[in-house]
């Protein structure tokens, strides 16, 4: 189960500047980190008898009030651990599951993505050839019962959800159901099973020669979904390539190094890593190339780290591929993992990564986390996400390529071509619904109240080529947002009609057929896309 919709605060990417940014601040403290796993347990009395466990023990005995020793221990451990550098974590047992399951490609489930509209968990989509789907949950549905408890109008939370239909594969879950044009609650009993978490999240053709990939973060799957979206993209007749990284936090280092062994030459640096107790370690391209030559771009922006930044430095720095946005997240750590004999796990800092120019391009942390993760609000404050010219690098930073060009570390990556923020279209108005999530429950609901209407609709490609929200939508989404406290502000909407009509197309086209057609129809807003299709379009 995978609840991509969210609720009414997760909203779509093209959200106000000032929200992004503090989105962007998941990549510190998220998921995703770049570590190398190390399975080898390690014993949690290392110390035994020493200044912690004397503190931890004194307090346990003699605190006023009654202490969890295991939870005192907890708190030690990740203090102790966020104190070295912003990266390195304590993960308890009871999270470390759900932590590594984006890196592992699959989870165990009912399969199905969710959004809680009104209090009641509605089917986004079952998916496919998920256990959901093969007993015949259709988009629309909405749980009323799970297991015989009643699901709705109690105020249930994403976890709730989450803990309710998540469970071993091969167990069974009965879930009631109520559809749309049924009078009667519908009742299925799904076996539990295998459902994969997909990193690449849509590969289509932008015109007769330009192949699109957006990668989102590198799993233990990526490397293969890459090749089957290269492969298909090919046979489509692809003669350039974009892969579209922005967002991606990172993931596994060797994911990164396999995508970028496909796009450079045997022989060729990708990276290298180095670190106190850690020797350097070279990774370079091999022969197993399947696309050395042809014009490539690579886009990244604030939000792309650690893995992200070693495929997009490794074709920066080798004069392989134009990268095309904004400057990257600035992550040059790599994590070990190191499991516990509890179930817990560490994530130590073991070394530093390179670029094949000697770049190190981790920035600055030396002013504690806080300061650390403020820097990506910073960036905007300082105008850095609006024009080039406001970011500023020492000389001893500059490192050449090959080819004569001057990169940057110290900080990210930072792109050959520049792309700001679009603010053409922005507008307070905008910023307010868009915060208040009130596009994408629209756009779903607007679909889910008379889905027999867009049923004509075969495919993402037909949907997108025939579809277009009319002012009676607009007018019925103004009126949906006043509803819901935001007043209306005629100059705002004005502004910004424009791009809430392709937003809310792309969102109705996300309900009906997936990413397959929410990106081309959303990328009628994307400034930085136009902007590396140009460039491919100007290339031989």
């Amino acid at each position: 189960m995978d609840n991509s919709s969210g609720q009414r605060r997760n909203f779509n990417p093209y959200t106000p500047i000032w929200v992004s940014l503090i989105l962007v601040i998941g990549v510190v403290l998220g998921t995703f980190f770049n570590f190398r796993q190390n399975t080898n347990a390690v014993s949690p009395t290392a110390h035994s008898g020493g200044k912690i466990d004397n503190v931890i023990d004194f307090i346990t005995q003699n605190y006023v009030d009654k202490i969890d020793a295991d939870s005192l221990q907890d708190m030690t451990l990740l203090a102790m651990l966020h104190s070295l550098d912003p990266h390195s974590d304590y993960i308890p047992a009871q999270d470390l599951e759900m932590v590594n399951e984006p890196l592992q490609g699959n989870f165990d489930g009912i399969g199905v993505e969710f959004n809680i509209l009104n209090d009641t968990i509605t089917v986004v989509t079952p998916i496919s050839g998920g256990p959901s789907e093969k007993v015949g949950v259709l988009a629309g549905d909405k749980l009323v019962k799970v297991d015989g408890a009643n699901v709705a109008g109690v105020k249930i939370t994403n976890k709730q959800v989450f803990d309710k239909l998540r469970g071993s594969r091969g167990t069974k879950v009965k879930i009631s159901v109520k559809r749309n044009g049924s009078k009667q609650l519908l009742d299925f009993t799904i076996t539990r099973g295998e459902i994969p978490i997909y990193s690449v999240d849509v590969s289509y053709m932008v015109n007769n020669e330009i192949g699109y990939i957006k990668i989102s973060r590198f799993a233990a799957t990526t490397y293969e979904e890459y090749l089957k979206a290269f492969n298909t993209l090919k046979k489509q007749g692809m003669k350039k390539l974009i892969i579209d990284l922005r967002g991606n936090g990172g993931g596994y280092l060797n994911a990164a190094v396999d995508i970028a062994d496909e796009l450079l030459k045997k022989g060729m640096r990708i990276v290298y890593t180095q670190g106190k107790a850690s020797p350097r370690k070279d990774y370079k391209a091999t022969d197993k190339g399947g696309y050395e030559n042809d014009p490539l771009v690579i886009l990244i922006d604030e939000g792309s780290a650690s893995a992200s930044e070693i495929l997009a430095g490794a074709t920066q720095d080798n004069d392989r591929a134009t990268i095309v946005g904004r400057r990257s997240f600035g992550k040059g750590l790599v994590q070990e993992q190191l499991e516990m004999p509890d179930g817990s796990a560490i994530r130590l800092t073991t070394a530093r990564y390179y670029t094949p120019t000697g770049r190190c391009i981790q920035k600055s942390y030396a002013n504690g986390n806080v300061a650390y993760a403020e820097e990506e609000f910073h960036r905007y404050e300082n105008g850095e996400l609006l024009s080039a010219d406001s970011i500023k690098f020492a000389d001893s930073l500059k490192f050449k390529t090959p080819a004569g060009k001057i990169v940057y570390g110290g900080g990210g990556i930072m792109p050959d071509v520049f792309v700001g923020i679009d603010t053409s279209f922005r507008s307070t108005w905008l910023n307010k619904v868009a915060y208040a999530g009130l596009i994408n429950e629209f756009a779903f609901q607007e679909v889910d109240r008379d889905r027999s209407r867009y049923k004509g609709y075969k495919s993402a490609k037909e949907f997108e080529k025939n579809y277009t929200p009319g002012t009676e939508v607009l007018n019925r989404f103004i009126a949906y947002a006043e509803k819901n406290g935001i007043k209306r502000d005629e100059g705002g909407i004005k502004r910004s009609t424009g791009y809430l009509s392709i937003q809310i197309k792309a969102l109705m086209g996300r309900s009906l057929f997936g990413n397959e057609a929410y990106y081309p129809i959303s990328s009628k807003n994307d400034r930085m896309l136009e902007k590396a299709v140009n460039s491919l379009n100007d290339s031989k």
